[in-house]
């Protein structure tokens, strides 16, 4: 088999496998950091989750209630993404759940930022890595409509040619 035929097929199967496998990826992250938060004191962002959650809802809901409602909350992100169930709910919820996660950068810069906005401290960076999260979750998202990822150049742009014919927007437009 040449090198040409080997990366054709590899890149067949990246396409034909990467986006469940994307999915399943991102739910084992969500459920596993999910239930860590069950326990007090195992995940490594209680403590900021606890004191963002509370700043956000105006001290209505402390750390000791968040922490539970936010270990819930992830662990069925990861269900959802893991089963391929109800993806669309699941996706909502992981939008918000990391709209939430990414407001420490702003609420708590002593905490997150050694040197704004340059040099994270570690929850910063441990905050910085959910832009990867989001990245994929949008890839995941693109699928749940029958989307795909088209090894095919050829294919690619017959798609590309068709969506200009109607007017829609195609990727690769600037």
């Amino acid at each position: 088999m040449s090198l040409q035929q080997t990366d054709t097929r590899v890149t067949l199967w990246m396409a034909r496998h990467g986006p469940r496998l994307l999915r399943i990826s991102l739910g084992v992250v969500f459920l596993w950091f999910g239930a860590l938060k069950f326990v007090p004191g195992l995940s490594a962002a209680d403590d900021l989750a606890g004191r963002t959650i509370e700043t956000l809802t105006l001290g209505v809901i402390k750390p000791g209630l968040s922490r539970p409602i936010l270990a819930a909350w992830e662990t069925l992100i990861g269900l959802g993404l893991v089963s391929g169930v109800w993806l669309r709910a699941t996706l909502l919820l992981l939008a918000l759940q990391m709209a939430g996660t990414l407001t420490p950068l702003v609420l708590f810069p002593g905490e997150t930022w050694r040197v704004f906005p340059i040099a994270p401290t570690l929850e910063g960076q441990y905050i910085i890595k959910n832009v990867v999260l989001i990245a994929a979750a949008i890839a995941v998202g693109a699928t749940v409509r029958g989307g795909a990822i088209v090894a095919s150049p050829r294919v690619a742009a017959k798609a590309k040619a068709e969506d200009e014919a109607e007017g829609r927007f195609s990727p690769g437009h600037a």
